[in-house]
């Protein structure tokens, strides 16, 4: 394994840290009333199985319609688990737009591990 550089590290979780969040530390964010809107960028169809209390759904197809996100807000963008990217990828396109975004660490799948609050 090469050696990573300290810097680029220290860069790349820098960022990381101020534009992720965590399901507990969302959860508790809804739960103050913080200035967020959470945006589920899942298929219409899992999202209405069960998605995070008070977030609105926006699956890729419909991104460039922007519905549901505000510009005066933090928008908290998540999808399936980890090893989805879709957040990601949303994240950057609703940023390269002009958005002020997040993403949640874990997707709905560690929402639910943490036995956190689901609407369906």
């Amino acid at each position: 394994m090469t050696l990573v550089s300290p810097k680029k590290a220290s860069d790349y979780f820098g960022s990381k840290l101020e534009f992720t969040v965590g399901p507990v530390e969302l959860d508790s964010m809804i739960k103050t009333g913080e200035n967020i809107r959470i945006i589920d960028v899942r298929m219409i169809d899992d999202y209405e199985e069960g998605h995070i209390p008070c977030s609105v759904n926006l699956p890729k197809a419909k991104w460039a319609t922007f519905e549901g996100l505000d510009r005066n807000k933090v928008n908290v963008i998540y999808c399936y688990s980890e090893a989805c990217h879709l957040a990601a990828a949303g994240a950057k396109y609703f940023a390269d737009h002009g958005y002020s975004v997040m993403e949640l660490e874990g997707g709905f799948e560690t929402w639910e591990d943490c036995h956190l609050a689901i609407e369906t």
